[in-house]
């Protein structure tokens, strides 16, 4: 080269005069001196100035992708790689062709390249993810999952580089040897295969997003996912527990995504309440007086008295008899009321689904169920408003002369052994009188 020419056509003559035994390991030694120099320098200037300069406007700076590219050492990695690139043209442009040094830092320099190279795209990599958090378009997609398979793909790529570069053979011979361990690869990477596929049916169905509220009662996941990974989902319950779930048995198990029902603004409230089946009555003229006093029944029973009373008139029939004719009933009373109380709630959506609907009996008694939804997905007032809703329930039950069922308890049984002993000890005369 012409350069190396000048070179030692400048050093070696001054060398053969003083140092003629040693002139070729002087020549050496004084491009390696040199080499070192201009390296020392450039990464003086790369570091101390520039980088330092990058990353003060970076941190003044408003805009996100420069701050993500700093903090995540993009323009670091990437001068050293062009250091790697300085160093491999120097020692072409200094040393000998016939240098046995030649090779072993050309190598070295090579390989340094690669690496820091593969580190910059893996920085690069880090700082998308870091923008597309704020970018509200972006956050559905599994980005995560497909800049580690990335991640994975250039590593097994450039360590093939690597390995051929220190063996001295080409890549495509190492390549081809692949080929034939193409099964003991897909063992190896089974999960990142599948959790790469997973990832993208997630993305492509639009299935699970970061900040959605997954419950997998298989894997005991019930919380906010925070990460979805290549190979695993990081779920925190709400107990600020986290469970990993692989991602690929989102797409082979089912799991339940309440994502629905916090985009919607209304949480479902679906309770139930068991009345004792023996507190069943037809109302009497008294009890429809006392409950017409409620404002929200109040046009109800006038409505329906008045209805009833004119069907049984027009009917003739003998109304001595409960079984003849149409009557009001407390619990038929009370599913009204209970309509008319969620109606007139202001914590309860208006233009969702809202009944109260009368189950099958059971053992335990009558089941009235409540459907209705909440104005609000926030889980602690949500537990607060059904927890008002059914203390006002529970409290207003004798109004319409209805008992809760309840089974009985060491409470009931003591009372009752108590009764049965306390008659027991009735004197001979009391019994007589």
């Amino acid at each position: 080269m012409d350069e190396v020419s000048d070179l030692e056509g400048l050093v070696m003559p001054w060398l053969d005069k003083y140092i003629p035994q040693f002139s070729d390991l002087a020549y050496t030694a004084c491009a390696i001196v040199l080499i070192i120099l201009i390296s020392v320098g450039i990464h003086f200037l790369l570091h101390r100035v520039v980088i330092s300069w990058v990353g003060s406007r970076a941190r003044g700076n408003q805009q996100i992708w420069r701050k993500a590219f700093f903090e995540r050492k993009l323009f670091s990695r990437l001068a050293l790689t062009l250091q790697g690139i300085i160093i491999y043209i120097q020692a072409g442009l200094w040393l000998e062709n016939e240098s046995t040094l030649l090779p072993l830092i050309q190598s070295t320099a090579h390989i340094w390249i690669l690496l820091y190279g593969m580190l910059s795209l893996f920085s690069l990599l880090d700082a998308l993810l870091d923008i597309s958090r704020h970018k509200p378009a972006m956050r559905h997609f599994p980005l995560r999952g497909i800049f580690q398979s990335i991640k994975l793909i250039a590593s097994i790529f450039i360590g093939l580089l690597i390995v051929s570069l220190l063996i001295g053979k080409s890549p495509l011979l190492l390549l081809s040897g692949l080929g034939a361990m193409t099964a003991v690869l897909m063992l190896v990477f089974k999960d990142p295969i599948l959790g790469l596929v997973a990832g993208i049916q997630l993305s492509a169905n639009n299935m699970l997003t970061v900040g959605d509220w997954l419950e997998m009662p298989k894997y005991g996941a019930d919380g906010a996912v925070i990460d979805i990974g290549l190979t695993t989902v990081k779920v925190q319950n709400w107990d600020n527990t986290i469970t990993t779930i692989p991602t690929y048995a989102l797409i082979s198990d089912s799991f339940k995504n309440w994502r629905g029902m916090s985009e919607s603004g209304g949480r479902r409230l679906k309770r139930s309440l068991l009345l004792d089946s023996s507190s069943v009555h037809f109302l009497q003229t008294e009890d429809i007086h006392r409950l017409q006093r409620a404002q929200m029944l109040a046009p109800y029973l006038d409505e329906k008295v008045q209805e009833l009373t004119q069907y049984n008139s027009n009917q003739q029939l003998d109304l001595s008899s409960l079984a003849n004719g149409r009557r009001l009933t407390n619990i038929g009373t009370f599913r009204i009321y209970l309509e008319r109380l969620l109606k007139s709630h202001p914590r309860i959506h208006q233009q969702m689904t809202l009944m109260v609907r009368q189950l099958e009996q059971t053992p335990n008694g009558i089941p009235v169920e409540i459907y209705a939804f909440t104005n609000t997905t926030s889980w602690v007032e949500y537990e607060s408003i059904q927890g008002d809703i059914f203390d006002h329930i529970f409290a207003v039950l004798p109004e319409f002369g209805l008992r809760a069922h309840q089974a009985p308890t060491g409470y009931d049984m003591r009372a009752l052994v108590r009764q049965s002993f306390d008659l027991q000890q009735v004197s001979p005369r009391q019994k007589i009188g």
